[in-house]
């Protein structure tokens, strides 16, 4: 069985490879709005992109996991991040062909509707490996604090991907999207280099993939739990942009600006309190869950009741907290509620939980601030305060 000792240098490559897929997909989403206009794109068909390629992502992660229970984790990281770079070039050489009149309309459409999804459903494989790798290498009583670590990788990327965007796009507004796939094989042969194989005596122990469910006694609670706070924080996030525009009587230019500001604010606070408060208090996955959902519903609230950009920025910048909390939590005990041969299959169904809250989200909360603004992080905070009471009744959280 693999040592409960994960190594250092093991731990920054896996560090590595999720913030790389994190800053594609940042970096992909800040660039992906003027690029369509370029191509002469609606809106609609932006999103549509958009929905499609989180669904497959949400899809596709439990596969993942589960193969790398049965073939090993090493192998589904590379097929992620070689992934990336494949649909990432193929997406990116789409618009290039749209760009150069190649390809227009319906064509460019499906182009890169069909390049971005396969894309999306490769690069997902990255996400649960590395996941269940960290389990594997990790003490019961280190995981959630491993789990928080592990964590900052996306926020990281989060942060780090628009800078990379801007910084890259100096060569050409195609740049970014080439850069990325470059960077994800370069880290894939640094996984191939520093991660170890897995070892005859696991081949041995490791079963023929485990047939876990997402009805699972074990583990639905966590997985009802991950896709609620998503879908909350979600209503919130993707109807920013109009709010911030709306109650602040914004440019286009100007919205643009601030929501990333809001964005970047939301992921620097779940990045501190991952790499503080989870590294530095010592308490239980459910917890940190319960903490996490109150911070959520209070940002939501803080923004709701905000016609100020500095409180609503706060207000993010809560639910981002809240967000850093509740999920290593969430991938903590789901970890502890499984067996040793089921931790690639629970990791890729968690993994697929935020894209899944991010296509459910968002119809919502579109239907409902076309009645009024407000409703929408209204709604969001109602949502997440009944769930945290679920929680706390829960005997099993």
């Amino acid at each position: 069985m693999p040592s409960k000792t994960l190594r250092p240098s093991h731990f920054a490559v896996l560090i590595a490879a999720l913030m790389t897929i994190s800053m594609g997909q940042s970096m992909t989403f800040a660039i992906l709005a003027p690029l369509g206009r370029e191509v002469k794109l609606t809106e609609l068909a932006i999103t549509t992109m958009i929905a499609f390629s989180s669904i497959t992502f949400g899809l596709a992660s439990p596969y993942w996991g589960r193969l790398s229970d049965k073939i090993g984790r090493k192998r589904v990281m590379m097929i992620g991040l070689v992934g990336f770079f494949f649909g990432t070039t193929a997406f990116a050489s789409s618009f290039v062909m749209g760009l150069n009149g190649m390809l227009s309309g319906t064509a460019l459409f499906m182009c890169l509707l069909i390049s971005r999804v396969i894309h999306a459903g490769i690069m997902s494989a990255t996400g649960p490996s590395s996941t269940a790798y960290a389990a594997d290498h990790s003490s019961p009583d280190k995981r959630t604090k491993t789990m928080a670590k592990l964590g900052t990788a996306s926020s990281m990327g989060m942060i780090l991907g628009p800078a990379f965007a801007g910084a890259t796009a100096a060569f050409g507004l195609m740049a970014p999207l080439y850069a990325a796939a470059v960077l994800a094989l370069v880290m894939a042969g640094l996984v191939w280099k520093v991660i170890p194989s897995i070892s005859s005596e696991e081949k041995h122990t490791r079963q023929k993939g485990a047939k876990l469910g997402y009805t699972d006694t074990r583990i639905w609670p966590f997985i009802a739990i991950a896709i609620g706070t998503f879908m909350g924080f979600a209503a919130v996030q993707q109807t920013m942009g109009f709010f911030l525009q709306d109650q602040l009587n914004l440019t286009g230019v100007r919205t643009a600006q601030l929501t990333g500001i809001t964005m970047l604010t939301s992921a620097s606070f779940t990045f501190v309190i991952q790499t503080t408060v989870m590294q530095w208090v010592n308490l239980t996955p459910g917890q940190f869950i319960k903490i996490g959902l109150l911070g959520i519903s209070l940002g939501a609230l803080v923004i709701s009741s905000s016609s100020e950009f500095f409180l609503i920025a706060l207000g993010m910048g809560i639910m981002g907290a809240g967000v850093g909390c509740t999920m290593p939590s969430i991938i903590s005990a789901t970890s502890l509620a499984v067996e040793p041969h089921e931790q690639g299959a629970a990791a890729g169904m968690i993994a697929g939980c935020p894209a899944i809250g991010f296509g459910i989200g968002p119809v919502g909360a579109g239907y409902l601030y076309q009645i009024n603004p407000h409703y929408p992080h209204i709604a969001a905070a109602i949502f997440i305060a009944l769930l945290l009471v679920g929680v706390i009744a829960s005997k099993r959280v």
